[in-house]
C-alpha cells in the first residue's frame, strides 16, 4: 500500500521561474502552438476520415495511391511520414478490405510495390471530394492567401529543420 506524504515545502508549489531569452519564449509558443494546431486538424480530419471506415493512416495510403500511382512500400512510408512497420500494418488491413495489394517490382524484386485494386479507386474516387470540401471548410478560418503563406512559412521551417538539425 502506498503511503500517504505530507503536503510537499510550499516552495515546491510556487511555479517555476522562466529563465528563458524573449526569442526561446517566441520559439516555444510556436512549438506549443504548431502542435496544438496539428493535434485539433488531426482529430477533425480523423472524425471525417472514419465516416469513410478508414484510420487516417488508411486513407492517406490510398489517397497517395490514387493520386501518384503504384509506389514501393518504402515511398510510402516517406509520403505518410511513418516507418515501414507501419506501412506493412496499414497495408495488411486494407489487403484485407480488398481495397489495395502489394506486389514484386519486376524490375527490382527486391522492392514490394502497392498499388490501389478497383473498389479502392472506386472508394477514393467516390470520398475524396467530400474530403478536399473538408479541408477547405476546416481552413476557412485563413483567407486563400494567408493558407499560402502560411504553407510556404511551414514548408521553409519543415525543411529548414529536416536538412540542418535531423
Amino acid at each position: 500500500m502506498s503511503q500517504l506524504r505530507t503536503a510537499a515545502p510550499r516552495h515546491l508549489d510556487q511555479p517555476a521561474e522562466r529563465e528563458w531569452t524573449e526569442e526561446q519564449g517566441t520559439s516555444l509558443r510556436l512549438w506549443i502552438t504548431l502542435a496544438r494546431c496539428h493535434a485539433s486538424y488531426a482529430k477533425a480530419i480523423a472524425g471525417k476520415v472514419q465516416d469513410y471506415g478508414l484510420t487516417t493512416p488508411q486513407f492517406g495510403t490510398l489517397e497517395a495511391l490514387y493520386h501518384l500511382g503504384p509506389l514501393s512500400l518504402g515511398e510510402l512510408a516517406d509520403k505518410l511520414l511513418v516507418t515501414g512497420g507501419n506501412v506493412t500494418y496499414v497495408m495488411d488491413r486494407l489487403e484485407d478490405q480488398g481495397l489495395v495489394y502489394r506486389y514484386r517490382c519486376p524490375d527490382d524484386r527486391r522492392v514490394i510495390q502497392a498499388k490501389l485494386t478497383q473498389e479502392g479507386r472506386e472508394l477514393v474516387a467516390e470520398v475524396f471530394p467530400g474530403h478536399a470540401s473538408y479541408a477547405e471548410h476546416l481552413s476557412r478560418h485563413l483567407s486563400t492567401d494567408e493558407q499560402a503563406v502560411l504553407s510556404d512559412l511551414l514548408k521553409r521551417l519543415g525543411t529548414g529543420i529536416q536538412s540542418k538539425d535531423l
